[in-house]
């Protein structure tokens, strides 16, 4: 196993830097980029001075070593924390590499955590969540699958099928020893069982989304009606061009904020209207492919013009809220008896009660995001696969196929779930995963 190293912060002008070393060379690399004039005690900050090859000083730094078994690794580890900026760092670096270590691929340090066992598969997902999260709400979501709140069912998942597995094999391996009516009904119930956890873990997939990927929220109406003003007023800060011009949006703007916890992504989109314009037929037709993908849509009228309303337009299963906008003006006697919510872009009014109508849609009918248990995408893939092969198990026991086949229907269902933990040895899947994730990790 070769010794490897990388930058683990971010690269740029900082008062720190951290650069890591893991592998069986670690501590060695370490003590010859310092001149080997120096004994790091596990776990204790060491001043070290880091030196080229003629010995002129490239940077004074503070070194923790980690021994195997006990890092973050499973192997030797020692972290150098050097003064910030890209040069130093980088010279620091290229002086453990001439030491004997080797550039990190991304994601080397959480596969080589996984692959001694320090953490499964979940676990090293969860380490790019905290890192990647958005709002409270998503870090809340990966902490608790850091601890295991994915692993765990999965694996009490597992053990309850390894147990059926095993009765079904005795019987194959023993045929006279027949399945008694009591064996069979616990066999039954125990499956059951199994399914109705998996399920339930299933249905985090949604909210597993919402959390890590947040709420897109589209910004709809008709040209000049404020949504522009809208997006720039929840954003705080003018981030697109506001202008009297009907059709000055001809393509979809993003941004995101942070309410009540939850990341919303922010799309204001292209005025819907009829239009001759190429490009503003473009941007039109991708406002209709937002509201397709949107999880929410706030549609913004004129309160100060004739009621025109947008038919047709937003799908029926996406929360849908209705913002009368420019109310710090005299009102159109159109809108006088419409319900949707009263606010002024421009001076802010209503706003909070629009901070607390989004809050309000969004929550799960509980109240409150269950961030104890989110499955991603992959994780979701998995499961339906176990959960297919547990309902073909099921079947066969219910209908006496023959043993073989239900113990076929059993590893598929447990090779399936060794894949959320990693248990399956799948090259493949592993670079894939691994290969998300930033350097230095």
């Amino acid at each position: 196993m070769s010794t490897i190293a990388a930058i683990a912060t971010p690269i740029g002008v900082g008062a720190l830097s951290v650069i890591r070393i893991s592998g069986p060379q670690a501590h060695a690399v370490l003590k010859a980029a310092t001149g080997r004039d120096v004994s790091l005690a596990p776990r204790v900050a060491t001043l070290v001075h880091v030196r080229a090859a003629n010995g002129e000083t490239l940077d004074e730094c503070m070194a923790t070593c980690f021994c195997a078994p006990a890092s973050y690794t499973g192997e030797d580890v020692a972290e150098l924390t050097c003064h910030g900026g890209m040069l130093v760092t980088q010279r620091v670096l290229e002086r453990l590499f001439a030491c004997g270590a080797r550039p990190a691929e991304p994601g080397e340090f959480s596969r080589r955590a996984f692959e001694n066992g320090k953490i499964d598969l979940t676990a090293a997902e969860a380490v790019m969540d905290i890192i990647n999260a958005g709002s409270d709400l998503a870090l809340r979501a990966a902490q608790s699958q850091l601890s295991g709140s994915i692993s765990r069912p999965v694996q009490a998942a597992i053990d309850s099928l390894l147990t059926l597995a095993a009765h079904v094999e005795a019987y194959i391996d023993f045929p006279e020893e027949d399945i008694s009516p009591q064996t069979l009904s616990e066999m039954q119930t125990s499956l059951r069982s199994v399914e109705e956890s998996l399920t339930r873990l299933a249905a985090t997939a949604d909210s597993g989304r919402l959390l890590r990927e947040g709420v897109r929220t589209a910004i709809v109406g008709a040209p000049n009606v404020g949504k522009s003003s809208l997006l720039n007023r929840l954003l705080g800060y003018d981030r697109a061009i506001v202008s009297p011009v009907p059709g000055t949006t001809r393509d979809t703007v993003e941004e995101s904020i942070s309410l009540g916890g939850m990341l919303l992504r922010l799309i204001d989109t292209a005025g819907l209207r009829n239009s001759a314009d190429s490009v503003e037929q473009a941007g039109v037709e991708r406002t209709h492919r937002t509201l397709q993908s949107a999880d929410l849509v706030l549609e913004v009228q004129d309160a100060t013009a004739p009621l025109d309303e947008l038919p047709d337009h937003v799908p029926d299963h996406v929360p849908h809220l209705v913002l009368l906008n420019k109310c710090d003006l005299p009102e159109h006697a159109s809108h006088r008896n419409q319900s949707g919510i009263r606010i002024s872009a421009l001076t802010g009014v209503g706003i909070p009660e629009l901070h607390r109508a989004i809050t309000s849609l969004i929550a799960p009918q509980s109240g409150e995001y269950d961030t104890n248990v989110a499955i991603n995408t992959r994780h979701l893939h998995a499961l339906r696969t176990a959960l297919s092969s547990l309902h073909a198990a099921a079947t066969g026991l219910a209908q006496q196929a023959l043993p073989e086949l239900v113990a076929i229907d059993l590893r598929a269902a447990l090779d399936a779930l060794g894949a959320i933990t990693g248990k399956v040895d799948t090259e493949d899947l592993l670079s894939r995963i691994f290969s998300t994730f930033c350097l230095g990790k």
